[in-house]
């Protein structure tokens, strides 16, 4: 009898068609991991099935080349509804973990200061400045403390002081004397009316009202001319005590106020060199020495500065009251002399122009 085996694959390599459906089994087994790859179940949410993501891992696993050099990849798939495609992650072992490597462009960005930082930090140094001088002023007035002193530019100082006191004398008095002789040419105005209007009245009194008339008009005349030049010197000496010299002793008071900071700085380097010398207090050494260098140089600034200022104000001030000296001195003497041309002459002489009074506007008429 024959075998049946053989029978049987007598008959299957016989058929033809039993030949197609190897070679298409043979086929298709070659082809699954693309079929795997190519076909990744999804939930109803949108979202990969871990048990075919594994899968899936592994056998594209299988399916790398072993000349790349990977020892582990991941795949990161996301939703339908994400616009981003799924990536690969690759990344070699240490200690059984992977190390995740980053790459892109790296952003330096500039720390944001804090203003709120910043004005807490003025604060502290001004509290601290405010301190340190404080306690400087109150060191002095103690008899306690030691304080810097130039003795030139401190006699100059005080010869300021004393002389602006004397001028604020001077221009108060003047001012004084301006308006009692304001009240004077008024009355001399009204009384010379008053010998006018007797002697038009009086027939036999006509001549003699009439001179005092001319009199008290012309005295009233002198009078305002030597108004304008007293009021033209209140105008100078006001301008040279309230603008100029004032303006010199503001740049004294900044210098004293930094002489104050200067000693205070001075005094604090002074007692940090007398005490012991560590670790610890050689930083502070080294910042005292640092801020008083700081303010020993702000301090000779202004003491350069008040030195000009009182030099430039000297010549200036001399310059100015010779001037105006000379016009109140030959006004006066004009004026009590009864020369009305010398003491119109004084006037051209300083340019000075008078105010005539009721013409300080122009009338309608004029205008037309």
């Amino acid at each position: 009898m024959s075998d049946p085996s053989n029978d049987s694959t007598t008959l299957d390599a016989s058929n033809p068609a039993t030949e197609e459906q190897h070679a298409e089994e043979s086929a298709m087994a070659q082809e699954s991991p693309k079929n795997s790859a190519a076909e990744i179940p999804v939930t109803s949410n949108g979202e990969v099935e871990d048990s075919h993501e594994r899968g899936f891992s592994r056998d594209l696993k299988r399916s790398l080349p072993a000349g790349l050099g990977l020892s582990e990849t991941q795949i990161t798939s996301h939703g339908f509804d994400n616009t981003k495609e799924g990536v690969i992650e690759a990344g070699p072992f240490q200690g059984g973990q992977r190390i995740q490597q980053k790459s892109g462009p790296v952003i330096l960005a500039d720390e944001t200061k804090n203003p709120a930082m910043e004005k807490l930090e003025l604060v502290k140094k001004w509290s601290l400045n405010t301190y340190k001088c404080t306690r400087q002023i109150i060191s002095e007035k103690l008899g306690r403390g030691s304080r810097t002193v130039d003795l030139e530019l401190e006699a100059q100082i005080d010869i300021l002081r004393e002389n602006k006191r004397k001028y604020e004398n001077i221009l108060k008095l003047a001012q004084t004397l301006s308006s009692q002789l304001f009240q004077m040419i008024h009355t001399q105005r009204q009384l010379g009316d008053a010998f006018a209007d007797l002697s038009l009245k009086s027939l036999e009194l006509h001549e003699e009202f009439g001179y005092n008339a001319d009199t008290q008009k012309l005295l009233a005349k002198n009078g305002e001319t030597l108004l304008g030049a007293i009021n033209f010197f209140i105008a100078s000496v006001n301008t040279l005590v309230s603008k100029t010299i004032e303006d010199t002793l503001m740049t004294v008071k900044q210098y004293e106020s930094v002489r104050i900071e200067y000693d205070a700085y001075r005094t604090d380097l002074e007692e940090l060199n007398l005490g012991p010398r560590d670790a610890n207090t050689l930083p502070k050494i080294e910042q005292s020495q640092h801020l008083f260098q700081a303010h020993k140089e702000k301090y000779d600034k202004i003491r350069n500065d008040v030195s000009i200022k009182l030099k430039f104000l000297e010549e200036n001030k001399v310059k100015v009251l010779h001037n105006q000296l000379v016009l109140f001195h030959n006004a006066i003497t004009a004026y009590f002399a009864g020369n009305q041309k010398q003491l119109e002459q004084t006037l051209k002489q300083f340019h000075i122009k008078l105010k005539t009074p009721g013409m300080d506007a122009p009338s309608w008429l004029e205008e037309q």
